[in-house]
C-alpha cells in the first residue's frame, strides 16, 4: 500500500520538481546541473558533494528515490524565479514545491511563507494546499 503521508508526497514529487528544472532551464542535462549544483552553493542551500552530470540529473528526474533534498530546494528556488511563472502540475509535486519553499527561508507563519510567494504562486489552490501540509510538518522538525 502506498504511504500518502506528507513527507511521502514530497519524497514522490522531487523527481517532478526536477523533470520541470530540466523542462524550463535553458540548457542541456549536463549545464542545468552545474546551474542546479552551482546555485546550491552559493545561495546556501546545500553542498553537494560532487557536481552531478546531465545523466545523473536526467535519473533523478525519472522517478529515482535517491534525489537529493538540495537538488529540489534549488530547483525550487530556479523556477519560483523563472519569468514563464511555473507551477507545480500536481499535488505530490506541489508538496514538494512547499517543502522546500520553507526549507529554502526562514517564516515567521503560514500567512507570511505564503505572502512571500510569488503573486503568481500566492493564486495557485494546488500550492496553497500543500502549503498548509508543509506548514504543519516543518513546525513538527522544529520539535525534534
Amino acid at each position: 500500500m502506498p504511504q500518502n503521508g506528507f513527507y511521502a508526497k514530497v519524497r514522490r514529487g522531487l523527481p517532478a520538481t526536477l523533470a520541470r528544472w530540466l523542462a524550463l532551464g535553458r540548457g542541456d542535462a549536463d549545464q542545468l546541473a552545474l546551474i542546479l549544483a552551482e546555485t546550491a552553493r552559493v545561495a546556501g542551500l546545500g553542498q553537494p558533494e560532487s557536481t552531478p552530470d546531465g545523466a545523473t540529473l536526467t535519473r533523478w528526474s525519472q522517478g529515482s528515490d535517491d534525489v537529493p533534498l538540495w537538488a529540489a530546494r534549488t530547483a525550487v528556488f530556479l523556477l519560483i524565479q523563472m519569468p514563464a511563472h511555473p507551477q507545480p502540475l500536481s499535488d505530490d509535486e506541489a508538496c514538494s514545491w512547499a517543502y522546500c519553499w520553507l526549507r529554502n527561508r526562514h517564516h515567521a507563519s503560514l500567512d507570511k511563507a505564503q505572502q512571500a510567494l510569488p503573486v503568481h504562486l500566492r493564486e495557485s489552490s494546488i500550492l496553497l494546499a500543500a502549503m498548509s501540509d508543509a506548514w504543519q510538518d516543518h513546525q513538527g522538525l522544529r520539535l525534534v
